[in-house]
Parts: C-alpha cells; sequence; structure tokens
C-alpha cells in the first residue's frame, strides 16, 4: 500500500511538471504567433506587445560579394516595412519543431517559409529567445537565417 501511495503521489508530481512545461510552451507559442499574426495583419501595435523595449533582430545571409554576414536590423525599419503593405502581404509561415524553457527564459526553433504578396520568397529558420515580464512572454532576440534554394 505504501508503494502504491508513494508512485501515485509520483505520477502526479511527475503530471504537474509535464502540465505546467505545457502551459508554458503554449504561452510562448502564443506570443510567436501573435508577432507572426501582427505582421500578416500590418498591426505594428501588435507585433510591438509580443516584444521587449529591447529586442535585437539579426540576420544571417551572404553579402553580395558571397561573405558570410551577421547583420543587424533596426527594429523601426522592420515595424515601417510591415506596415506600408496591404494586410496579407507579408505571410512568415512557420513550424513549432523545438521549444527549451527555463523559468524566465524561453528557446524556441521555428523553420519557416516566407510568402510576399502570394509569391514565395524565401525560407530559413528563426531562433528566438523570450523572457517573461510580470507573467507575459516578451521576445528579446530572434536571428533568422534566409536563401531561396533548399527550401522544402
Amino acid at each position: 500500500m505504501k508503494k502504491l501511495l508513494l508512485l501515485t503521489s509520483l505520477a502526479f508530481v511527475f503530471m504537474e511538471k509535464i502540465t505546467a512545461q505545457t502551459t508554458a510552451a503554449d504561452s510562448v507559442k502564443r506570443t510567436i504567433t501573435q508577432f507572426f499574426d501582427g505582421m500578416k495583419s500590418a498591426d505594428t501595435a501588435k507585433i510591438r506587445s509580443t516584444m521587449t523595449d529591447e529586442v535585437i533582430f539579426q540576420t544571417i545571409a551572404r553579402s553580395k560579394s558571397g561573405a558570410l554576414e551577421v547583420r543587424t536590423e533596426n527594429v523601426e525599419d522592420f515595424l515601417k516595412f510591415v506596415v506600408k503593405d496591404e494586410k496579407g502581404a507579408a505571410d512568415e509561415r512557420i513550424e513549432f519543431k523545438t521549444i527549451e524553457i527555463d523559468g524566465i527564459l524561453a528557446s524556441v526553433w521555428t523553420p519557416y517559409r516566407f510568402f510576399y504578396k502570394g509569391n514565395f520568397a524565401h525560407c530559413g529558420a528563426n531562433s528566438f529567445q523570450l523572457v517573461k515580464i510580470e507573467d507575459n512572454w516578451r521576445i528579446q532576440y530572434i536571428i533568422d537565417t534566409r536563401r531561396k534554394k533548399g527550401c522544402e
């Protein structure tokens, strides 16, 4: 009987941890999904609500000479790009591959395909770092890759 009680208690604790982790992962997904929903609907207020005030955007790409570069993108320029187009013009379709969470830090990997005005533009992967601020997940850092070949 004691073994059964101990096993039941351990199972309950284990299930609680899984549920808490799933809930946190779902919250992280909602923040990232809201970011891309804001991009697609040209809603910069929605996008801003998903980011910290000090968010960093970077991309890894090749220069015109073919050299590999890590470029820091200006967030305000990104928001101007989003708002200048009609709704639906910028459509980034992501897949959640990996979500790792340690308390108030989350790391997320999302392969994507980007369509602009209905036409395929490029693909790659996003790496997000989020922090939990006052019970809300916020994007602190995004770095991505971009390519036109080798897309699924």
